[in-house]
């Protein structure tokens, strides 16, 4: 692990006053002022109300591509940064911004690993109505995700992979410049979300991130063009600090695959790398998993990244991967072998169809929300995730369906629940007597 230190320049502290009305007034912050920023706020020195207008001048204002770059690296130089030159082979992460019903992240990690790419996965806290990687894998009995950074670089170097939670001592800073966001409404904002993603990941000492950029009623980035600016931000901003870097634009207007929940992802997943599994969630596992061993120099062209993708899927070697991470983090693996030993629920219902006719739209975030008030999810502190339930065998955009056939199956075990669950399900669904053309899965492919 290493924290750089950076010589001290004589520079003159403005007031906080100043650096606010610098910004409402759209003019560019130097990376002096930056680093004075975040100075002060991981020391306290500036007040919670002057940071919140800071915050939302930054939201209505933007920040340059320049400046997005140094704040970047000044969050990410706020904490530790993992050293992990001694590992010889390429270091890729991948992150998502967060999707109904994707389950990639289980996937493309232990592909990656059967690659010969080490992927130093440090997952923080997803969206309100997203399922996280980490809750997916709290299914698997015995798993750990929260261990020291000693014992991640180490099971990198064993292993190739981990999958565990943010560690608190990578990039502080953001830690605080988020919680003030969720409570300031500044979320959406492009310039923070591209400091607040890429310090975290390039802490954990990635030479490179594949990104998956996420938009529809199912995403917190409700409109596409934002999307695209999202990606191209990553991106360069990636480059400038000398990290390789791709994105992908992708549609979240449905739930990815066939199933949301913990349990019930988790045993898609496993279906997944065996070759297996829904359409769409085959042909994203695939279409990252070609950047990744591309961007690692693994494969050189396009059709021999495909073939090592679909090779270590077919091959049984990134099932083989996942289930050493598992073992390698104290889960049970005889799970993985034999998914019919995880949680069923006492109950399965159908949600039929109300019409005649074609699944014209499906609003994905109320498809999670019904999911989360199952139990999938905690309501308040305290609470405990029920890991059976979630629904499964989703009907996709453009299935024909017959009145009072299944549009979903529903996975319960408290009958209160599921009534509080049902209106998002039934609202989530719109039948047309006409085909719709569904969208394309990738959208725009950004390098």
């Amino acid at each position: 692990m290493t924290k750089r230190t950076i010589p001290q320049r004589r520079f003159i502290k403005p007031s906080f006053n100043y650096l606010i009305e610098k910004k409402r007034d759209g003019q560019e912050f130097t990376q002096e002022e930056i680093r004075y920023i975040i100075d002060s706020t991981l020391d306290g020195e500036m007040p919670q109300h002057q940071l919140a207008a800071l915050l939302m001048a930054i939201y209505f204002q933007q920040m340059s591509a320049q400046e997005t770059a140094i704040l970047t690296e000044e969050m990410m130089l706020s904490g530790e940064v993992i050293d992990l030159s001694e590992i010889a082979k390429p270091k890729i992460d991948k992150y998502s911004t967060g999707g109904v019903g994707d389950k990639t992240s289980l996937v493309l990690v232990p592909l990656a690993m059967a690659s010969g790419v080490v992927v130093p996965m440090m997952c923080g806290g997803e969206h309100d109505y997203v399922i996280s990687t980490l809750q997916k894998l709290a299914s698997i009995p015995g798993l750990k995700t929260d261990i020291s950074i000693e014992a991640f670089v180490s099971q990198l170097a064993k292993i190739n992979g981990a999958i565990v939670a943010q560690s608190e001592d990578l990039a502080p800073a953001d830690a605080k410049f988020h919680e003030l966001r969720k409570e300031t409404g500044t979320i959406p904002s492009l310039p923070l979300i591209t400091g607040s993603v890429l310090s975290k990941k390039l802490a954990e000492g990635s030479e490179g991130l594949v990104i998956d950029v996420k938009w529809g009623n199912g995403s917190f980035i409700k409109d596409l063009e934002q999307a695209k600016q999202l990606a191209r931000s990553m991106t360069r901003v990636g480059r400038s600090m000398k990290r390789r870097c791709v994105a992908l634009v992708t549609d979240m207007n449905q739930p990815l695959g066939d199933s949301v929940g913990t349990a019930l992802e988790i045993k898609e997943a496993i279906a997944l790398l065996k070759g297996e599994g829904p359409e769409d969630m085959q042909e994203l596992v695939l279409k990252l998993g070609m950047e990744i061993v591309r961007l690692a120099g693994v494969a050189g062209s396009t059709l021999s990244a495909k073939q090592t993708v679909q090779r270590h899927l077919t091959d049984g070697s990134a099932l083989e991967k996942f289930k050493e991470l598992v073992k390698a983090q104290g889960g049970d693996v005889s799970f993985i072998d034999n998914p019919d030993k995880f949680p069923k629920a006492k109950y399965i219902r159908k949600l039929p169809a109300p019409k005649r006719g074609y699944v014209h739209t499906i609003n994905a975030a109320m498809i999670a929300r019904g999911v989360h008030l199952l139990g999938a999810g905690k309501e308040k502190a305290g609470d405990k995730v029920d890991h059976a339930v979630g629904v499964s065998e989703i009907k996709k955009v453009g299935t024909q369906v017959k009145q009072g056939e299944p549009l979903m199956m529903i996975h319960y075990n408290d009958e209160s629940k599921l009534e509080a669950a049902l209106g998002y399900f039934k609202d989530a669904y719109r039948l047309a007597p006409k085909r719709p053309t569904p969208p394309p899965l990738v959208v725009e492919r950004v390098a």
